[in-house]
């Protein structure tokens, strides 16, 4: 698996390109400074993280993800959706296609928060896509990450994986979301920093 950001190698291996055609679910981020009501959401599963610098609460949604980041007045979250009309433009800071390989950073500034992602999506072949996927779900049970599993028909299987680690000062979030019907994956590595 590639690197995101400084956070060592987990073993999971590389992966290679599809020539399926393109049916890709298009995902986007959007970082907000305020925190969603779960009310906007289809939730499958939640975890709450407090350290004393910070709060954190992750929610794995039927169509992505969900991270609040809190110090304490301020507040900054990412969303990771498939479907993402119906969010709030109130608090809105940035949002962005989850397409190919990018990066975004938010600098603390005058606030108390600091936040960097990388994104990248890769097409697989089935075979390949299918590896990848008892891998991730390995992976998941083994690191006692949130998931979603689910499966359409005679698609291949979709999995969403949220693997969380919390520091004194950060919290550190690695996203897995496989789709099934495209053979897509889409990975998101994110740091909140409280400064």
């Amino acid at each position: 698996m590639p690197v995101f950001i400084h956070t060592g190698e987990s073993g999971i291996s590389s992966m290679s390109v599809s020539h399926k055609s393109s049916q890709t679910q298009f995902f986007r981020l959007m970082v907000y400074r305020r925190a969603l009501h779960p009310e906007l959401f289809s939730l499958r599963q939640r975890k709450v993280s407090r350290q004393p610098e910070f709060e954190a609460e992750a929610w794995i949604a039927a169509t992505g993800h969900v991270v609040r980041f809190q110090v304490g007045r301020q507040c900054l979250s990412e969303a990771v959706l498939e479907y993402s009309d119906h969010l709030p433009e109130t608090g809105l800071v940035h949002a962005l296609p989850c397409l190919g390989e990018k990066d975004y950073e938010l600098d603390a500034k005058e606030d108390r928060i600091a936040y960097v992602t990388t994104i990248q999506t890769e097409s697989l072949t089935d075979n390949l896509y299918l590896a990848t996927y008892r891998e991730m779900r390995d992976f998941a049970r083994e690191t006692e990450a949130l998931t979603h599993e689910w499966k359409e028909g005679d698609e291949n299987p979709s999995l969403s994986v949220l693997d969380m680690q919390k520091y004194k000062r950060e919290f550190h979030l690695q996203s897995y979301h496989l789709d099934g019907s495209s053979g897509q994956v889409l990975r998101t590595q994110s740091i909140f920093e409280r400064r």
